[in-house]
């Protein structure tokens, strides 16, 4: 009886939000919250889950098989596939959160892009901000959570752990592969890079 109530429920809430003017396709496949707001001119594709307390602005495409809950989106932002918009997150303005990242209570800003293969947690990330591929912010220490800032039109190379508490400049770059456990100045490049070995004519015994 309990299971037929459920599915009661998703129908009257597909349906509400496809008088809405929402579109998706494959209505079947994604579950609301009762208390699940959405704007104008968005996009849901197929399974597409969304718990308590998200709220979603206006002509924002969220693509199939990611999760939110307890978060904010707002206009023209775009999600996943296979994203995880976990509590306290908030997407700024035509910001982009690719496939594989989870964003755990922090802020990505705006025109900012987080694309793929990716932990953004306990942070605030400012305006046009581009995290590579693999990066993910080291935001727990075994006792405490710690924040990571990120200033506006800083790039992150692909790879890099970002240690907390550690705040980047503004402008400044990060290069692919660093473990970057100071805080970096503006305008700056930060890198660490570990010496490569190579052996001439090696053969395996």
């Amino acid at each position: 009886m309990k299971q037929i109530n459920l599915q009661n429920l998703q129908d009257k809430l597909r349906k509400k939000f496809l008088k809405q003017g929402v579109k998706m396709v494959g209505s079947d496949t994604v579950y609301f919250s009762r208390d699940t707001k959405i704007g104008k001119n968005v996009i849901i594709e197929p399974y597409v889950v969304f718990g308590s307390k998200v709220k979603i602005g206006n002509n924002v495409t969220i693509k199939s098989f990611s999760h939110l809950e307890n978060c904010k989106i707002e206009n023209k932002v775009e999600i996943g596939p296979y994203a995880r918009i976990r509590p306290g997150a908030i997407l700024k303005e035509g910001s982009k959160v690719g496939n594989f990242v989870e964003i755990k209570k922090s802020i990505i800003g705006k025109k900012s892009k987080v694309s793929h293969l990716t932990y953004i947690g306990d942070s605030d990330i400012g305006k046009s901000v581009n995290v590579g591929a693999g990066t993910i912010t080291c935001n727990y220490d075994g006792v405490k959570k710690n924040k990571t800032k990120i200033k506006d039109n800083v790039f992150i190379g692909s790879n890099t752990s970002l240690v907390a508490p550690l705040t980047i400049g503004e402008g400044s770059l990060i290069g692919a592969g660093s473990v970057i456990t100071k805080n970096v100045k503006k305008k700056s490049l930060a890198l660490t890079r570990s010496l490569q070995t190579e052996i001439k004519n090696y053969k395996r015994k």
